[in-house]
C-alpha cells in the first residue's frame, strides 16, 4: 500500500486513516452518547411521578413523542459500537467509518430533536404559556441547528476559499491568522 492515499497533507495509508477518523469519532461520540443516555433516563422516570396523570391529554402525548423521539439518538449513537464489535477483524475500517458517520449526524440530529420537543413540554408545564414554550424551544432548535450545522459549513467553505486562494496565489487567508492545516 502506498502512503499519501489519506488525507490531503497528511502521510497516511487509508488504512491509517481510516483507523485515525474511527479513534476522532469515538472520543465524539462518547460525550454525545452520555447527553443522550442522561437524558433519555430523566424522560423515563417523568412518566411514573405523581404529577404526570394530572397533565393535560396534549402534553402525555407530547411526551410519549419525546419518549421515542429520545430513543432514537441513544440507539444511533450506541450503534457504531455494535458496527464496531460485529465488524472487528473483518477488514472493514474504512466502510466502519462510514456508517458509523451516518450514524453518529442521525444521532446528533435527533438527539436536538429530542431536547427541543422536552424543553417544549418542561416549558409547557413550568410557564404555563403555550406560546412560550413553543417559541423558546423553537429559538433552542434553530440555536441548534446553527451551531451544529450551518456554523460548520460557514467554517468549512472559508477554509475551503482561503486555501484555493492560497494555491493560486491570490494571497493569504482573511483575517491575517495562520494558514488552514
Amino acid at each position: 500500500m502506498t502512503k499519501n492515499d489519506g488525507a490531503p497533507g497528511r502521510d497516511e495509508t487509508p488504512q491509517q486513516r481510516a483507523d485515525r477518523l474511527w479513534s476522532e469519532m469515538l472520543q465524539e461520540v462518547r460525550v454525545c452518547q452520555t447527553g443522550a443516555q442522561i437524558l433519555f433516563g430523566f424522560l423515563i422516570g417523568v412518566a411514573f411521578t405523581p404529577r404526570f396523570a394530572a397533565l393535560p391529554d396534549f402534553d402525555k402525548n407530547l411526551y410519549v413523542a419525546t419518549v421515542v423521539l429520545g430513543a432514537v439518538p441513544t440507539g444511533a449513537l450506541i450503534a457504531p459500537v455494535a458496527f464496531h464489535r460485529f465488524l472487528t477483524g473483518h477488514g472493514m475500517k474504512p466502510e466502519l467509518v462510514h456508517v458509523a458517520s451516518r450514524l453518529i449526524a442521525v444521532g446528533l440530529i435527533t438527539l436536538a430533536l429530542t431536547i427541543a420537543a422536552a424543553l417544549l413540554l418542561l416549558l409547557r408545564t413550568a410557564t404555563g404559556s403555550p406560546a412560550a414554550a413553543w417559541g423558546l424551544s423553537a429559538a433552542c432548535l434553530i440555536w441548534f441547528a446553527t451551531s451544529w450545522l450551518v456554523l460548520p459549513q460557514v467554517v468549512l467553505r472559508r477554509t475551503a476559499a482561503a486555501r484555493r486562494a492560497a494555491v493560486s496565489g491570490l494571497g493569504a487567508p482573511r483575517g491575517g491568522g495562520r494558514p488552514p492545516q
